[in-house]
């Protein structure tokens, strides 16, 4: 079996999809010949999409064993519905999410439905696949194959490692501390838990936020800034924008939250370990955002195999990783008073379920795990070429 994988999300970029599109390529090679065109970054993303089709015919000639090609998301599979001269070969999309939802009406119309053109859609949670063909998907196309994660991430209970973090980081001593992860996109909610739920809660809770953010307008703020609103709605969804960004900014300079919020910044990931592991929950209040939608919820099995209690919001394909009462629990998105009562809740303190969560998260979730379903799914596409099909 020789397969050729197709991506523009790949290292040295970092993220998700980026993670998982690497492993998936990577972990093939105990399946299967691997065989791969991805972005690097070496040149602009304009000059390797304008290239990508004469590139796979070329790869194709040259090893033409290739029976299978994969593209790793709705974006570079949409570019390769144009492509002449390799439809012979068997063709697989994996499918993430924002690549269903994106509200333009030219893609929804005209582009998504005709992915039905592809041998087979994965989608990396049943929210994505429901989706996908409310959108006109065949669904007998259409399997789903969860993202994995890490084992090698783990708890860190030294509480000299969590002493020296606090005094680094001038975090309040004697508070139960919340953390959330990741880019202030506004599908994730925080600007919203700031504003609804942190005033409910005692002043024992302070809120911990680490990921990227600009606390001064950029230039392409300045420019989104000027266009129509549409217009800027589509270009932060397309290109992962924090949209949330500038309310966050606002929340974050207001007194009334000085005390109740520490922002960190990016962490490296041994400090992120750390923080996780002596939190007193990690959230994930994802909110409903139309033309967006979150794909699986990749960062809340991480915190989970940090030994961190998860509460993420019951939406999207996050219900496919967080499993309610087994590895984390759901709570109703945009509840506020549920959101406030869950974390108040009296959870075990001795760390007995945290330790039931993370032995469900790596048990039922791996990249070996991941990898080795599209391997079976290869397998008979390649079983149903040969038979004719």
């Amino acid at each position: 079996m020789e397969i050729l994988f197709v991506s523009h999300k790949y290292p040295p970029a970092t993220g998700g999809m980026e993670k998982q599109s690497y492993e998936l390529i990577e972990g093939m090679h105990a399946h299967a010949i691997v065989r791969k065109i991805v972005y690097t970054g070496e040149e602009s993303y304009f000059q390797f999409f304008r290239k990508l089709n004469g590139r796979i015919l070329s790869m194709i000639h040259r090893y033409p064993k290739i029976g299978i090609i994969h593209f790793n998301d709705g974006l570079i599979a949409a570019v390769g519905l144009w492509h002449v001269g390799y439809t012979h070969l068997r063709r697989v999309v994996t499918l993430h999410g924002l690549d269903v939802v994106f509200p333009l009406k030219v893609y929804q119309r005209f582009i998504l439905p005709r992915f039905n053109r592809y041998d087979h859609i994965v989608a990396v949670s049943h929210a994505t696949a429901t989706a996908a063909i409310r959108r006109g998907i065949d669904k007998k196309k259409v399997s789903v194959i969860a993202n994995g994660i890490d084992h090698q991430l783990e708890p860190k209970n030294n509480i000299e490692d969590w002493e020296q973090f606090r005094h680094k980081y001038h975090l309040p001593a004697h508070r139960k501390i919340l953390v959330t992860l990741g880019r202030p996109v506004k599908r994730k909610g925080f600007s919203w838990f700031i504003r609804e739920v942190l005033p409910l809660l005692p002043e024992e809770y302070h809120l911990v936020m680490a990921g990227p953010l600009s606390k001064e307008p950029s230039k392409v703020d300045k420019l989104l800034a000027g266009l129509p609103e549409r217009c800027r709605t589509l270009y932060m969804l397309f290109m992962g924008y924090p949209s949330d960004q500038a309310a966050l900014c606002t929340l974050l300079n207001d007194p009334a939250y000085d005390k109740k919020i520490t922002h960190l910044g990016k962490l490296p990931l041994e400090e992120v370990e750390i923080l996780l592991s002596h939190a007193e929950a990690f959230l994930m209040p994802n909110i409903k955002v139309e033309g967006d939608m979150e794909g699986f919820g990749l960062v809340c099995l991480e915190a989970s195999a940090c030994g961190a209690l998860v509460l993420a919001s019951a939406l999207d394909g996050i219900t496919d990783a967080i499993q309610h009462q087994k590895n984390g629990i759901q709570v109703e998105p945009e509840n506020a008073e549920a959101w406030s009562q869950a974390i108040q809740h009296r959870w075990d303190t001795e760390g007995q379920q945290r330790y039931a969560f993370r032995k469900y998260t790596l048990n039922h979730f791996g990249w070996d795990k991941m990898v080795n379903d599209y391997a079976v799914l290869f397998k008979r596409l390649c079983q149903h070429k040969k038979r004719g099909f």
